[in-house]
């Protein structure tokens, strides 16, 4: 069936506004997410990947900010209440990915990694494709405040880079736990993919909430 093209929002500038700029944030962190796991590989704790840490927290902190102005936002606006809680939803969602950026960085920070140079890029690919479903996810919710009929393009793709990084995921582990290894080494570097991999998960939950929510508007 054709869902008309629909602006969730209606004629809420302001408040669109303010949707851009938090979903912008979210892929700013998937940039500064993707420099920080590279400079890690390439410096461990350096000026650089301290730097890429101040600049995630920044943009989770302004995140936090937009999203509470769009709570209030939408309370103060006549949506009708189930698609009010759906955006609310929606919103809170995708602020955990921002978290989830941020956290997986400080988690470099305190715990330092000892990542051999044969696994780096198994973390290089793990983390290209995480802040790949993440960003197509993001596009998915762009699409839903704008064009029901697009959600349904970037969802697939959220799918698709989500099932990317579980396979990443997976062949790094074996890879790494057929090495030569200390056991504590091992286990650690997995905790670090999964905790990579886990973001691509998230994503993907978000995506099958999109779905939802457009099937509900299609009613």
């Amino acid at each position: 069936m054709q869902i008309k093209r629909l602006n969730v929002l209606g004629r809420t500038l302001r408040l669109e506004r303010e949707m851009d700029e938090f979903l912008d944030r979210v892929s700013e962190a998937g940039i500064i997410f993707k420099k920080g796991v590279a400079s890690y590989l390439a410096g461990g704790i350096s000026p650089e990947f301290e730097q890429l840490i101040e600049k995630i927290s920044g943009l989770e902190k302004r995140g936090d900010e937009i999203r509470r102005e769009v709570e209030y936002e939408l309370y103060e606006r006549t949506l009708i209440p189930d698609l009010r809680a759906d955006v609310l939803s929606l919103l809170e969602s995708i602020d955990v990915l921002l978290n989830d950026y941020e956290e997986n960085m400080y988690r470099f920070l305190e715990e330092i990694p000892d990542i051999p140079d044969q696994h780096a890029g198994d973390f290089t690919r793990l983390a290209d494709a995480t802040v790949a479903c993440v960003e197509c996810c993001v596009l998915a919710a762009r699409a839903f405040f704008r064009d029901l009929n697009a959600v349904g393009n970037y969802t697939h793709k959220v799918l698709f880079h989500e099932s990317e990084a579980d396979d990443l995921s997976s062949e790094a582990i074996q890879r790494i736990f057929r090495s030569d290894l200390p056991l504590s080494q091992k286990c650690h570097l997995r905790y670090f993919l999964d905790s990579i991999d886990a973001v691509a998960d998230r994503a993907e939950d978000i995506a099958d909430d999109l779905t939802i929510y457009v099937v509900k508007r299609q009613i």
